[in-house]
């Protein structure tokens, strides 16, 4: 039977309620417990597909096609699970499923409510993560924050579970803000309190208060949220700033969660062994010589937007004892400005995935930059596309080659929709999404870096290589290193007469894991370390 632990935000929105959840998971699972996750969001889209990043930050892809709260991409990082589209559970699924079940008159007529019926299928929809996953513990966060309207009917049903599965196989965990005072040099508990206030008048009493805080939190002030929110001193964790949040666990551990936890739970679980954990957030911490790299993206003012990709960035640049700096770049500044003066102390550039014509000659401008300059490119999903047309315009030698995306009246389309995608007009979810095989042409950079035949990575996108084009541009000097099965889909992209000039149509940054890089990552990453960038260059001798 499985036990759930629920996480509550209060305060402030952006509090650290999923790197919290991510966490209690990595500590849990350092103990020999089994655990899977559950995001819940209360807005009333379906999901987050069809949401501008400068709404919602990344979307994250699950192995099987789900587009996804970023929160996902925490949980999988940092407990090292692949999750599933039943670990995002929205507002607008919710309603869809209770009406949808109300039009087929499974209600047997009566009226339908939020209180029992929508509450209901919300526990269903948790206790479906327990059943697919069979995990010892389901951690359950809880989107938004407490007091938000859309998020009553969620807090009920967590509520409820307590009473459905037991007093002890359900912990509240409830993360909060104090902010601090300069003119009196004081941590305030206040907003803490009416959080926890609030949540005890829906029914929820927390089990533990999790204390974000930028400064360090006083035995006094951890007294104080004891005895006015009614929770054990023990189970006041400070969880003060990090410098990287890979740190987070070992605070918690450090402050006693995890032992707490397991035994309010009576889980059966072994010591916890962080060691490996702790030696990773040391060498993410430790100093070393940097790479630059360049993200040229569309949504830059937002680094969310590329969450997974910055993560999976440092991943790669720790196992290759390096540390990198990533200079966040708007395409259409590259557009204004020109590649020149932007890119010319880069070791690597870095194209993201990203949706509609905005920015995409600032993208051309940077691929162009890459390839004749030799500097290294890595390009997703979008960042392939954009690496096809910069080379099919260099190829045809005609500034008209482009995406029908971007173009539909373009002379060379060297990316275009699948015959099958012309009908669709719907845009949620839609897309080629999920995962897929590629197999990987011996002799190229792609199967080196992969030193595997065949790999399973996950998309997120609509538009492919146009086949018509592929022979000349492969005489040319493109090389088609990973395809579908039946070899019709370009799935990587690379430059025979470059250092490392690849992209993929996936989204590897997906699969990166702190203690497992992406091996496209790694590749870059260990070509751009050996890139010299203007005034690095060894001066040569006159004589």
């Amino acid at each position: 039977m499985a036990k759930y632990i629920f996480v509550t935000g209060g305060v402030v929105s952006s509090v650290g309620k999923g790197i919290s959840a991510a966490s209690i998971g990595r500590i849990l699972k350092s103990r020999g417990i089994s655990v899977s996750a559950l995001k819940i969001d209360p807005y009333l889209n379906v999901d987050p597909g069809t949401m501008s990043p400068y709404q919602h930050g990344e979307v994250f892809v699950t192995k099987d096609g789900a587009e996804t709260d970023l929160d996902l991409g925490h949980y999988e990082r940092f407990i090292g699970v692949d999750l599933t589209s039943a670990s995002n559970v929205t507002s607008g699924q919710i309603y869809s499923a209770v009406i949808a079940g109300e039009r087929r008159g499974d209600f047997l007529g009566g009226t339908i409510q939020v209180v029992p019926h929508v509450t209901n299928e919300i526990k269903r929809r948790i206790r479906l993560v327990a059943e697919i996953s069979r995990a010892d513990v389901v951690i359950t966060e809880v989107g938004g924050t407490v007091g938000d309207i859309e998020g009553q009917p969620f807090l009920e049903a967590i509520r409820q579970m307590r009473k459905e599965e037991g007093r002890d196989n359900v912990f509240y965990v409830h993360v909060t803000y104090l902010p601090f005072i300069s003119t009196t040099a004081e941590l305030k508990t206040k907003p803490t309190q009416h959080s926890v206030n609030e949540l005890r008048r829906i029914g929820i009493q927390p089990d533990m208060i999790l204390c974000r805080s930028d400064q360090e939190i006083p035995e006094s002030v951890k007294a104080k949220i004891s005895l006015f929110c009614d929770v054990d001193r023990e189970a006041v964790i400070p969880m003060t700033t990090a410098e990287s949040i890979y740190e987070v666990p070992l605070l918690l551990e450090d402050a006693g969660a995890g032992k707490l936890i397991v035994e309010r739970l009576g889980l059966s679980a072994k010591d916890g062994d962080l060691a490996e954990w702790r030696r990773m957030v040391s060498d993410l911490k430790s100093p070393k010589e940097r790479v630059t790299v360049a993200l040229v993206g569309k949504y830059t003012e937002l680094t969310d937007a590329y969450y997974s990709v910055r993560e999976a960035l440092r991943h790669a640049a720790r196992v290759l004892d390096r540390q990198v700096n990533i200079l966040w770049i708007s395409s259409e500044e590259v557009e204004a400005k020109g590649a020149e003066p932007l890119l010319k102390s880069v070791q690597g550039i870095l194209v993201p995935g990203g949706f509609g014509y905005r920015g995409i000659e600032g993208m051309v401008m940077a691929a162009r930059f890459a390839r004749e300059r030799n500097v290294p490119y890595l390009g997703l999903c979008l960042g392939v596309q954009v690496l096809a047309i910069e080379f099919g315009r260099y190829v045809f030698k005609c500034d008209d080659c482009n995406s029908s995306e971007f173009n539909p009246k373009t002379k060379y389309p060297v990316i275009d929709l699948l015959p099958e995608q012309h009908h669709i007009r719907q845009m949620g979810g839609t897309m080629r999404l999920g995962t897929y095989p590629c197999h990987l042409l011996p002799g190229t950079k792609a199967a080196a870096a992969y030193g595997e035949a065949v790999v399973y990575e996950r998309h997120r996108h609509r538009y492919e290589f146009n086949n018509q084009y592929r022979p000349e541009l492969e005489r040319a000097g493109l090389i088609a290193s990973g395809l579908s099965p039946d070899g019709q889909l370009v799935e990587i992209a690379e430059l025979r007469d470059h250092p490392w000039m690849i992209g993929s149509q996936f989204h590897p940054e997906f699969k990166s894991r702190p203690d497992k890089p992406h091996p496209l990552f790694v590749g870059f990453i260990k070509a751009a370390r050996e890139t010299l960038i203007e005034g690095a260059q060894t001066a040569l001798s006159l004589q």
